[in-house]
């Protein structure tokens, strides 16, 4: 009997001693929440004298904002007692006698002596790592700027870099096809020039051999061959200066009130030197005379399509030119009866220097039809034609009447 009692008397004072001496606040209450024990550490953890709690309700260890559901909460945990942590993925906050509040952690558990039960509570002050866990939230907050900074500069330079890339590379093949245009310009100015120059300086030579009243008419073929050469001399050169112009972009919209009728006649009876045994050019308009267009542009519209028709089509055949003005739409047709472009070429017909095969063998520099669409971009109008070999082709022109 005396051993038991000793054996008793050890285990009360080291229950005792672990109560004391625990560094988790330790706190009982009853079931109405007066705290009916408490240990040294929750009396430093919440600003009490020793025994100062004893008899105060759990309620004023709560900050206000929860104390008035704390009632409710505990009723329910007498109603159904078992050990487990309070505010399960909640953030817990204590309140000190001072007012101050701290963050904490508590578990609960409870006991029943002489059919009363019991509740206890163990409390941890999470201040320190709720500090650390701020300062990692920042400092991960900062590096997640510093990635976003980062990634956007790292982006913005790669872009400047695509574009840099896109730039350097139409530099260069700007720089090819210009390097590749000044190699055929040089190659077809050779040909091109020293045909019609070779004509003048014969011709020119059988003029002054045929001078003298007999020979009119052999000087007038002469004079005639002379007139050609030297018009086809032109518009080769016009091609060459438009192209020019154009690739450097020093082409610029100048709109005029022109009468188209008249210009259309003009350019008519100075491409006259041009034209073959037999042929003619047939004009007709009709609607407004006139319209707020750019002289040059429409001039060399209608220089190089007409020299086209005229070009491409045989000997004793007739070449239509209409034209019409309302006030929405300038319209120009160009019939001819020519030799027509093989339909699977025409996809090309306005890349800058393309013949289609059955025309090499007639003098011409590629860069007409190129120039007259870059033309009507220029004037927001467009170009579509229809052709089939050995019959002929239809070029057809919508510019709008702004």
């Amino acid at each position: 009997m005396a051993i038991l009692e000793t054996k008793n008397k050890v285990d009360m004072e080291s229950l005792n001693a672990l109560f004391e001496y625990a560094t988790e606040g330790i706190i009982v209450s009853d079931k109405s929440g007066l705290i009916i024990k408490a240990n040294p550490s929750v009396e430093r953890l919440f600003g009490y004298e020793r025994n100062e709690l004893l008899g105060k309700r759990i309620e004023d260890l709560i900050p206000r904002r929860y104390s008035d559901n704390h009632v409710k909460h505990r009723e329910n945990y007498n109603a159904h007692p078992h050990a487990r942590s309070m505010g399960k993925n909640m953030d817990l906050y204590a309140k000190k006698k001072d007012d101050s509040e701290f963050p904490v952690e508590i578990s609960l558990s409870y006991y029943k002596q002489d059919d009363e039960q019991f509740v206890i509570a163990f409390i941890i002050d999470v201040s320190e790592r709720k500090r650390q866990e701020e300062n990692i939230k920042k400092l991960n907050q900062d590096l997640e700027q510093k990635v976003d900074e980062r990634t956007k500069v790292l982006h913005e330079a790669l872009i400047e870099l695509e574009n840099s890339k896109e730039k350097l590379s139409e530099a260069l093949e700007n720089e090819k096809e210009l390097n590749d245009m000044k190699s055929r310009f040089v190659t077809m100015a050779s040909h091109e020039f020293r045909t019609p120059l070779s004509t003048i300086l014969s011709s020119i030579s059988l003029v002054n051999k045929y001078s003298g009243g007999e020979n009119d008419e052999k000087i007038q073929k002469h004079v005639h061959r002379i007139k050609s050469a030297v018009t086809n001399m032109t518009l080769i050169l016009n091609d060459f200066l438009s192209a020019e112009k154009l690739e450097e972009g020093k082409v610029t919209l100048r709109n005029e009130d022109l009468n188209i009728q008249e210009l259309s006649e003009e350019i008519i009876n100075e491409i006259n030197g041009i034209l073959k045994s037999g042929q003619k050019v047939v004009y007709s308009h009709s609607g407004l005379p006139s319209a707020s267009l750019d002289k040059q542009m429409v001039r060399n519209i209608l220089l190089n399509l007409i020299s086209n028709a005229i070009k491409f089509s045989p000997e004793n055949k007739v070449i239509e030119l209409v034209t019409s003005i309302d006030s929405d739409v300038i319209k120009i047709t160009v019939i001819d009866q020519g030799m027509g472009i093989p339909k699977e070429e025409q996809e090309h017909l306005f890349q800058r220097f393309f013949r289609a095969r059955n025309v090499t063998n007639i003098q011409g520099t590629g860069l007409g039809l190129n120039i007259v669409g870059k033309y009507l971009e220029i004037m927001d109008g467009n170009i579509t034609f229809e052709s089939q070999v050995d019959i002929g082709t239809t070029f057809k022109i919508v510019i709008p009447n702004k």
